[in-house]
């Protein structure tokens, strides 16, 4: 008998299906040679610091560093876990094989080999990987199925993480809530949640005590048009006065009309960072509401797998593309084909095929995630949102780049250079297929963008060199800004980038092997860090409370807060995945780093503590401070 397990009983069901086992047991489905059972996500978790021995059952200094010899794991203590469990176990120890059906990605093969670990499977193992839920992948998968050791390396990075995870947050936890935390307050520490604390701590005292300083800008208005000087900005009163009456009622002249013309490609296909960034930026929708939501399409078969760090698709995804465009051009929300109009002009012919998409150097699990062609039924408002993002940055690598031209026109006043700038729209190309997903103003990440989108699209009156006339020249007086609060969108970022601001496409896509967490995590942290009163939101900023600044301002480890360090150990995490790195060795150093971490803050003589404070009070004193 062949066993297959999954990660949801949802998956399990749908699995079953396809290949025949369709008699119901309790637990499991059979039939046709197979036997699928499935999990609940994690059934097994590392052993608590009590499970290796008592005298780590009492939080105390003396303890620490908690150091195992050996991690082991165990079974969570839910009756439902147990019950599911002790099915799997039996169907295991009967086994001829079994197949590994989790989701194929670092986590789905930690879950599952932990509990064929539990269950004493001896049997040898399978693994199904797919991208995608169609019946058509799940077949396909089932006719190429990989042997396990295949994994090993994924297998071998999930489980330093995990390791690295408890050392780092069970010691650094119980030695800051100990030694800082008045024995009343548990000071939760995180290898990737402090760092991503610390982000958003340091942007707020950057903001507090930022001091604005004036300046003034010249501009004047010629034929309708607003030029600005060149010169820049005027840091004192008098000095920009003076160039206004230099101006003054003296002609402006054109002294030089440029006109080029460029092309804009279209933007790369959605990793699940740049998705969940879009979907904030758009609609408001939280980290984590976005993950659910293109984790719910992608069980539904209707997106490919979501947790992906890539926006590129290997070379032989192109010939099923036409399929995929087939099924979407067929799509209809409440009567109405929305995709159609984009599709007629390329149907028929030979796809765009451009490098910025189809790259199989740069997919290793997984490509970027992209609809699969089954056509949507009933979605809710924020899947179809969510579903309608994919979808028309699918269309739109397809589609051919915009045309522009950009007009630069110089004009002069007694000396005094201005300058205007305009971009028109010759050939939108796929930008047609943004026209109707502007960004809503409500939720746009600073009202700054969205002026300046407007100022760069803008279309010029015809001028031309030498023409002269009368204008009406200002002076007005700025203030510098702070830069903006942490949301949801710009955090996602920050973190993808170890904190560097990076507007780049392709240097942002090289810097993410040095990022901090993971893509599917990245939105776990964050709600983590909500869920401990460190941070909370007003409208759409996110806001570090009291407590969250406290205990930033309290760790003095560079090792618990750096998020370029912590990018150091994510990229070791990547380096071990790809037999680059060894896992002990990755091990060694963090029990290394745990230890001294420890030694240092023992070594304390300050007598520090952190201000206890219940979430209600620090709200009150949030906004006292405002």
């Amino acid at each position: 008998m062949i066993v297959c397990i999954a990660e949801k009983p949802s998956v399990a069901k749908d699995i079953a299906r396809i290949i025949g086992a369709t008699n119901a047991h309790d637990g499991y489905m059979e039939g046709n040679g197979y036997q699928v059972t499935w999990t609940f996500g994690h059934l097994c978790t590392l052993k608590e610091p009590h499970d290796y021995t008592p005298m780590w059952k009492s939080w105390s200094l003396t303890s620490l560093p908690m150091i195992p010899e050996r991690f082991g794991i165990k079974l969570i203590d839910q009756p439902s876990i147990k019950k599911q469990f002790s099915i799997i176990e039996s169907l295991m120890q009967k086994a001829d094989r079994i197949v590994n059906c989790g989701d194929a990605g670092q986590e789905g093969e930690l879950i599952q080999r932990w509990v064929m670990q539990k269950a004493g499977a001896k049997c040898p193992v399978s693994r199904l990987w797919i991208s995608s839920m169609t019946d058509e992948a799940i077949s396909e998968g089932f006719t190429q199925l990989k042997d396990q050791a295949d994994y090993q390396p994924l297998y071998m990075a999930g489980l330093s993480r995990a390791i690295g995870d408890w050392l780092l947050g069970m010691n650094a936890t119980r030695l800051y809530t100990l030694k800082y935390g008045q024995n009343r307050q548990v000071l939760s520490i995180g290898r990737v949640q402090t760092p991503t604390l610390a982000l958003i701590v340091n942007r707020q005292k950057e903001i507090e005590n930022f001091k604005p300083e004036p300046y003034w800008v010249l501009a004047t208005v010629y034929r309708d048009t607003t030029f600005t000087a060149t010169k820049g900005k005027f840091t004192s009163k008098e000095e920009g006065e003076e160039a206004f009456a230099t101006i003054e009622g003296k002609p402006f002249v054109v002294t030089k009309v440029e006109k080029k013309e460029g092309k804009e490609q279209p933007p790369q296909l959605y990793d699940l960072t740049s998705l969940q960034v879009d979907c904030n930026r758009k609609f408001g929708f939280s980290a984590e509401m976005t993950l659910n939501l293109i984790q719910s399409l992608y069980e539904k078969k209707y997106t490919t797998y979501p947790r992906v760090d890539t926006q590129y698709l290997s070379d032989d995804i192109y010939p099923k593309c036409p399929q995929t465009l087939n099924g979407l051009y067929q799509t209809k929300f409440a009567g109405v084909a929305p995709y159609a109009e984009f599709i007629r002009p390329i149907g028929g012919k030979a796809l765009k095929k451009s490098k910025r998409v189809f790259d199989t150097s740069k997919v290793t699990d997984h490509h970027a995630i992209i609809p699969t062609g089954v056509i949507p039924q009933s979605l809710s408002d924020a899947e179809q949102k969510v579903f309608d993002l994919v979808v028309r940055r699918f269309i739109g690598v397809f589609l051919p780049d915009c045309k522009f031209s950009t007009t630069t026109v110089l004009g002069e006043v007694d000396e005094i250079e201005f300058k205007v700038t305009g971009k028109e729209i010759l050939e939108p190309g796929w930008r047609v297929v943004r026209e109707k997903v502007s960004d809503n103003s409500e939720y746009s990440e600073n009202s700054e963008n969205s002026e300046n989108t407007e100022k760069e699209e803008k279309t010029l009156p015809t001028f031309v060199k030498g023409e002269t006339g009368e204008h009406q020249p200002t002076l007005t007086e700025k203030w510098t800004t702070p830069p903006p609060y942490y949301n949801e969108a710009s955090l996602l970022r920050a973190m993808e980038t170890a904190g560097k601001f990076v507007e780049d496409e392709t240097l942002r896509a090289a810097m993410k092997e040095n990022g901090i967490g993971r893509p599917s995590s990245r939105a776990s942290i964050i709600e983590t860090l909500f869920k401990r009163h460190y941070i909370r939101r007003e409208r759409k900023r996110l806001v570090a409370t009291p407590t969250g600044i406290e205990l930033i301002d309290l760790i003095r480890e560079e090792l618990l807060k750096s998020c370029e360090l912590t990018g150091i150990w994510e990229k070791k995490l990547r380096d071990i995945e790809h037999q680059k790195y060894d896992a002990g060795q990755f091990i060694q150093e963090l029990k290394d780093q745990v230890t001294a971490i420890v030694t240092d803050v023992m070594r304390d003589p300050t007598n520090r503590r952190i201000t206890v404070m219940p979430p209600e009070e620090e709200k009150k004193k949030g906004k006292k401070k405002q």
